[in-house]
């Protein structure tokens, strides 16, 4: 049975249960839902594009890499960052708003999740005619960009970033060819930051194992779960009046009215449910990459961040798709396990993503420019 049945399976189930409330007000939920949908496809559609013109002044191009950094990979969809434009630089900083203490306690994903904007906007800056130099400043602390003249140069990675996208859904099982996998390697590798790469069926597996404690954990914690529900947006509504957090539609979950998915929630993202989705999401993969570095510190955490959207923006250009799988080292006590099982010694494994040929689902939306750009 595929994922889709199943979770539908479980929605009615859980509708079953608390019928009476959900017929409530069913009907003139279903117009609004379909109000919100086309207003939905219509924020979609003017966030995930590429810019009309790359030839533009120098304060234009600024604004525009901004927009194309947030159209980077970040935790929960949080969008935890801000930018403070100068003359000919850029300071990505993070946004203590923004943290998810539950599951990042230490502020890793949120390096990270700047790490990966910033490896948007230094693609996006050579087709704007301009050469971006990152630094992480610790005084900020966040990561400074500096932005040169150069050439004009429109690359495959540019193209492939308003097409990105984190496919939490079942592949199709096929490998991925040997002159694909070097691509990858070559871009997963950074300055600091080394990404193994797994591909055989028995590494897969075992990764797996880590991948389900990681996640039964995780589960067992009540405030790593209503911290994840609050990032939840069930219905159109909400995801366009907020436009950050997980859309359920994105990850093929229904579209509900909000109250009818807080409510049914706990019934159908159960431990069982969730560790039999991954099973069947990673054995359908491709294969497994792990982004390791040196040290652990917050401009090893943006290195890291840098190389794994690389990685992303490759596979896209490749027709891959990719998901993270980051419960292994999410929890301290997997952590360690899994950082044994790499053979890395006392080096930090920081982020892990499965990749394969699969379908596109429906996308999450971000902020506009003007909400994250500090004013001076």
């Amino acid at each position: 049975m595929s994922e889709v049945h199943q979770g539908r399976r479980r929605l009615l189930a859980a509708l079953a249960v608390g019928g009476g409330l959900v017929a409530i007000g069913g009907g003139s939920a279903l117009v609004m839902n379909a109000r919100g949908r086309s207003g939905y496809e219509d924020a979609i559609n003017a966030t995930w594009r590429h810019s009309d013109s790359t030839d533009l002044p120098l304060s234009s191009a600024r604004r525009e890499l901004v927009r194309y950094a947030t159209l980077a990979a970040n935790s929960h969809n949080t969008q935890p960052w801000q930018f403070r434009l100068s003359d000919h630089s850029v300071l990505v900083l993070p946004d203590p708003g923004r943290r998810l203490p539950a599951v990042d306690p230490d502020d890793h994903h949120v390096f990270a999740s700047l790490g990966c904007a910033v490896e948007n906007m230094v693609q996006a800056a050579r087709a704007f005619g301009l050469r971006a130099v990152p630094s992480y400043d610790p005084g900020a602390p966040g990561i400074r960009v500096d932005l040169e003249a150069a050439p004009p140069e429109r690359t495959d990675l540019f193209d492939a970033i308003p097409h990105r996208q984190s496919t939490r859904s079942r592949y199709d099982g096929r490998s991925v060819p040997p002159e694909h996998l070097r691509l990858l390697e070559a871009a997963g590798n950074g300055d600091g930051v080394r990404m193994l790469l797994f591909t055989e069926r028995q590494q897969r597996e075992d990764i797996l194992s880590y991948l389900v404690a990681g996640n039964s954990a995780q589960l067992d914690d009540v405030a790593f779960v209503e911290e994840l529900e609050s990032w939840i947006r069930f219905s159109y509504g909400e995801a366009l009046s907020t436009r950050d957090g997980l859309f359920s539609k994105s990850s093929g979950s229904p579209v509900l009215p909000g109250w009818i998915g807080r409510l049914i929630f706990s019934r159908v993202f159960t431990k069982g449910a969730e560790n039999r989705k991954y099973e069947s999401q990673l054995r359908s993969s491709a294969g497994v990459a792990v982004f390791v570095s040196d040290k652990n510190e917050p401009a090893y955490w943006a290195e890291a961040g840098r190389c794994c959207q690389r990685f992303a923006l490759q596979a896209t250009a490749l027709q891959l798709r990719h998901a993270f799988i980051n419960q292994p080292v999410e929890v301290p006590a997997v952590r360690g396990q899994f950082a044994t099982y790499l053979g890395i010694g006392g080096r930090r494994p920081d982020l892990v993503m499965r990749f394969g040929y699969g379908p596109e689902l429906p996308r999450s939306l971000r902020r506009p420019v003007e909400h994250v750009i500090l004013q001076a």
